[in-house]
């Protein structure tokens, strides 16, 4: 059993880091430095639904640090590490209230996801300037988490097999 589980968990590892090299090779732009869609994103709310947010934060680390060193830098993975931990931690905390769809799940970690990057960019240039960036990115983190959580939903529907338990 543990044999499948750690297979299964390196073919999630695998379609993450895929996903973040699909989404270095779309030319999809906010207009702001660093905004993304977050096609990786959708990999970990999937564990994060089907398996607990253990495991999702597992996946989310080893996904941030492995994709950084192979398409990014050290800093792009401080970036992603901070605002990824700050994404799950929201987005665990809202489908443990049960009181939220998928996709308002998603949506609050597209949000928290960018607002968790907007801290460290703060605390790395030593000035709240970059603030103002603040309304485009809540905007960018919504509709980029309902589409994530649109897509989330429908995988959802569709898969009925426990994937890492």
């Amino acid at each position: 059993m543990k044999i499948n589980k750690v297979a299964v968990f390196g073919v999630f590892t695998a379609l993450a880091l895929i996903f973040s090299y699909i989404e270095l090779l779309i030319p999809f732009e906010f207009g702001i430095p660093g905004a993304k869609l977050g096609l990786a994103n959708l990999v970990i709310i999937l564990v994060l639904y089907k398996t607990d947010w253990k495991e999702a934060l597992l996946l989310s680390v080893v996904r941030i640090i492995l994709s950084g060193f192979i398409f990014g830098s050290l800093s792009g993975i401080l970036y992603s590490l901070s605002g990824g931990l700050i994404s799950l931690a929201v987005m665990a905390l809202l489908k443990r209230t049960d009181k939220f769809s998928v996709i308002g799940v998603s949506m609050a970690g597209g949000v928290s996801h960018n607002m968790g990057q907007l801290f460290v960019a703060m605390l790395a240039v030593n000035t709240y300037a970059v603030s103002y960036y603040l309304p485009v990115l809540i905007i960018a983190g919504l509709i980029t988490g309902t589409l994530i959580g649109i897509a989330a939903r429908e995988i959802l529907k569709r898969t009925t097999a426990l994937m890492l338990r």
